[in-house]
């Protein structure tokens, strides 16, 4: 276990300057007064010890504690330390009381206090002043207790408007610095190396401060006391512009000409003069590099498709603020305020009809991700290049996002036409978040539903009602994956991390595994794992003595099925222990009868999930090569409703190309039965988008129900007639073969227009939605809850929410948990803490 140094606790010393030394002094004298005046007439001292636990580091907390402290006369200390922030405080007991009160209900505004713990402590009479003491990395007590630091790492937030506005005040000293922040804004997550948060201990640590920032940052009173990345020109970090080799453009070590404070501002006017001549660009950010070009550009954004190698995913688009964002998105007043909020994620949003965005940016879609800058150096570019921009996370196809300029060389030199980069290490990469709003109706209440936890929001952290008897750690899923610990009265889930399908993406894992084992001092007692075996997070669990995390001698391994973790996730945002009836739909999971599920409903309780019923299973003939040819799919279900014959005679458009002995082929191999099974309901999406000639091939996953969903969602729009299917209900197993010899039936019966693709879109969506509230009216004693990758089609879950309501179902949120794989390790950490209590 990696420990933070040891740091002599000692009382901070004055800035040395001589009026605000006298201030300080004339405050003192004033104080002391005043505590004689109030013993004087009779006013009781009281001296207690408050110990607060929660996201209370990097937040502007101390400084806090210290004005509320001379506002209400109390004497004292307030520090750091692994175990979150303890203050002494003397004075009045009705000034210690408001002290308290007020600390609790207007705390500093990125701050969240999960908890106070009040101690009386004897009366210092000599004390006079409450001073700020530097932290203390010391453990509390015993350094081999399992209950590990107490504190949360809080997650990096955007830029905040008062340093805008001295990033664009030409007489302030952060006039067009691309590094500015305060204890409102900036990194955290990213630049943290250990517990408590302190300048050495992040990726600070090697820039000492000028004299004007280490007054800002001692100053208890400014905006950037102890904000641990203060910096500005004269001493901080700054950027440069390189060469896809890694040679400097900027500044030019042969010429010695431009003035270095000036280095940031002429490298981002060279990089959005190469933007507007159509060069792709790679730009270090907070958390990594983005791939960068003008999303207008259509030349530009398919070089960077063609380079990349991303055929058809859509690509993210940085817009300079929300007005420009008017031009290109529709939205609801919820949509604009959680685009514009602290966290800045990429938003899911309505794509206006006409717009001059490149149609290579969300091809065939009416959705565009958008997001706004959150960090100087964006604001800054955008503000030069004056338009939006394509801002898409740098890695190789499926692996976790680059941060390190040689390690970004090495992969993707053939892609980027220069680099902007800088020299402040990124210590822990963090990929943007992506969200969406669920909003039924518009007089219902919106809900951000997550789809990646990463940037703004993650680490991601809540208190436990009852606190644990041990340390546990679930290692997540195959596919988006994260991790969670529980220990003490606390649970962390990880950033997103990302599929594990490469050595380098195993390699994040689990370097993601050391840094929370290293920030929270954490040993498991328990591991949770998918029941799936061969999952590289199932593989690490069972071995790992070999990693390197240092684990406690009695760790004990447990295993949960995937779909059980799912709905347990939702459960345990909520922190629900009672039975709930779980929908849970996806691509696919290792299902507890060995066959891949994915189409389930649960009868689910914190320690076995009873499976009520499901979807019909079909073969996915060629394993992995029906899911990237999803034609394999829809003839699996046809076989199963009409003969070889009867198939080879439709006129299925997606069929018309493929040749008789290929048809032959797969129906025996459907007739063998040899073929894997799947209930998925994710791959009855890919059958019908291929059905309906939206997709041939399967290119990026999600790809299907992102096509259903924006041909619904126009056949709304256009206000097309219903279309009616059926979806047969037999015992325990809803037959979709059935339903899908109704689609096919429909698709043949006359020309496949536009308007008729878009409404048998529909009718699938609402069949699908109509199968679970009507199963879910059975059960209104119970909790619903909606869950897998499958209820992030927006029209689906709003069709669902809408309906379970008005029948009376009582469903439980998500919160800001991924009901994607991104919060499986959540539901397997719900299930380790309930095993032994």
């Amino acid at each position: 276990m990696i420990r933070s140094p040891k740091v002599k606790s000692q009382r901070m010393q004055p800035h040395r300057h001589n009026s605000r030394h006298k201030k300080h002094s004339d405050l003192q004298i004033k104080r002391r007064l005043a505590l004689e005046y109030l013993v004087h007439k009779g006013a009781a001292l009281k001296r207690c010890q408050l110990h607060i636990t929660g996201i209370v580091q990097g937040v502007g907390f101390r400084p806090f504690v210290y004005r509320y402290a001379l506002e209400f006369q109390m004497t004292g200390t307030v520090l750091n330390n692994a175990k979150g922030v303890t203050i002494e405080l003397q004075g009045t007991e009705e000034n210690l009381t408001q002290f308290i009160t007020r600390l609790n209900t207007t705390p500093p505004p990125l701050a969240r206090i999960d908890n106070i713990t009040q101690t009386p402590l004897p009366i210092l009479l000599s004390e006079t002043t409450f001073e700020i003491i530097k932290s203390d990395s010391h453990e509390d007590d015993d350094p081999s207790s399992p209950i590990g630091a107490q504190v949360a790492v809080s997650a990096d937030k955007s830029t905040c408007q008062d340093c805008l506005n001295d990033m664009h005040n030409p007489d302030d000293r952060h006039f067009g610095y691309a590094f500015t922040n305060c204890t409102n804004c900036g990194p955290r997550y990213t630049i943290i190396n250990a517990l408590p948060y302190d300048r050495h201990s992040t990726a600070m640590a090697d820039f000492d401060m000028c004299p004007e920032c280490a007054k800002a940052y001692q100053n208890p009173l400014d905006r950037r006391y102890h904000a641990q990345p203060v910096s500005c020109p004269v001493c901080g970090p700054k950027l440069s512009l390189k060469t896809p080799q890694g040679e400097y453009i900027i500044p030019n070590t042969s010429n010695v000409s431009t003035p270095e404070l000036n280095t940031d501002l002429a490298v981002l006017t060279a990089a959005a003069d190469r933007l507007h001549q159509g060069q792709i660009l790679a730009i270090k950010g907070l958390g990594g590099f983005h791939l960068v070009c003008d999303a207008r550009n259509d030349n530009a954004v398919n070089t960077l498709r063609l380079r990349k190698q991303r055929q058809a995913k859509p690509l993210a688009v940085m817009m300079a603020d929300i007005q420009m964002a008017q031009h290109y998105v529709t939205g609801t007043d919820a949509e604009w305020q959680v685009l514009s909020s602290q966290e800045r994620p990429i938003v899911l949003m309505s794509s206006r009809a006409e717009h001059d965005l490149s149609p290579a940016v969300a091809p065939n879609l009416n959705k565009l991700g958008v997001f706004l800058p959150y960090t100087p150096l964006h604001h800054l570019l955008l503000g030069l290049f004056k338009g939006p921009l394509v801002a898409t996370s740098a890695n190789v196809s499926g692996e976790p996002i680059i941060t390190d300029c040689d390690e970004l060389i090495h992969h993707l030199s053939h892609v980027v036409d220069a680099i902007v980069d800088h020299n402040r290490p990124i210590i822990n990469g963090c990929d943007d978040s992506v969200v969406q709003v669920i909003q039924p109706h518009m007089d219902s209440p919106a809900e951000v539903q997550v789809l990646r936890l990463a940037r703004g929001y993650a680490p991601l952290s809540f208190p436990l009602e009852i606190p644990l008897s041990q340390s546990i750690l679930a290692v997540g899923a195959q596919q988006k994956n994260a991790i969670a610990l529980g220990f003490g009265n606390n649970v962390f889930l990880s950033p997103h991390i990302g599929d594990l399908f490469s050595v380098s993406a195993e390699q994040y894992f689990e370097r993601t595994l050391v840094t929370f084992a290293r920030l929270y001092h954490f040993a498991p007692n328990l591991i949770v794992r998918d029941k799936h075996p061969d999952y590289a997070p199932s593989r690490w669990a069972e071995m790992h003595s070999n990693s390197n995390v240092e684990l406690s001698d009695t760790s004990q391994c447990l295993t949960v099925q995937h779909h059980h973790a799912h709905v347990l996730s939702v459960m345990a945002v909520n922190q629900y222990r009672d039975p709930v009836l779980g929908f849970s739909f996806d691509g696919t999971g290792l299902g507890d009868d060995g066959s891949l599920w994915g189409g389930e409903v649960l009868l689910t309780t914190l320690d076995k999930a009873q499976r009520l019923a499901h979807f019909e299973p079909i073969a996915l003939m060629g394993g992995e090569q029906a899911i990237k040819q999803p034609v394999r799919l829809l003839l699996a279900l046809l076989f199963e409703q009409m003969s070889l014959d009867a198939v080879l005679a439709l006129q299925l458009p997606i069929l018309n190309n493929m040749h008789p002995n290929t048809l032959t082929n797969l129906h025996k191999i459907w007739q063998n039965g040899s073929a894997i099974k799947t209930s998925s309901v994710g791959r009855l999406f890919d059958a019908l988008a291929c059905a309906l000639g939206l997709i041939k091939t399967t290119q990026f996953e999600g790809q299907a129900g992102m096509a259903v969903e924006a041909a619904a969602n126009r056949a709304d729009a256009l206000a097309l007639k219903a279309m009616s299917l059926n979806l047969p209900l037999d015992v325990d197993q809803w037959r979709s073969s059935e339903m899908f010899k109704q689609i096919v039936e429909l698709i043949t019966a006359q020309p496949l227009t536009d308007n008729r693709c878009y409404a048998i879109a529909r009718a699938f969506l609402h069949t699908l939605g109509d199968a679970i509230c009507d199963y879910a009216a059975q059960y209104k004693h119970l909790p619903t809850v909606l869950c897998g990758g499958v209820f992030q089609n927006k029209y689906l879950i709003e069709y669902c929410l809408s309906k379970l309501s008005a029948q009376g179902n009582q469903v439980l949120s998500s919160k800001q948990i991924p009901i994607n794989d991104g919060g499986i390790a959540l539901g397997q950490l719900w299930y380790g803490i309930h095993q032994n209590q």
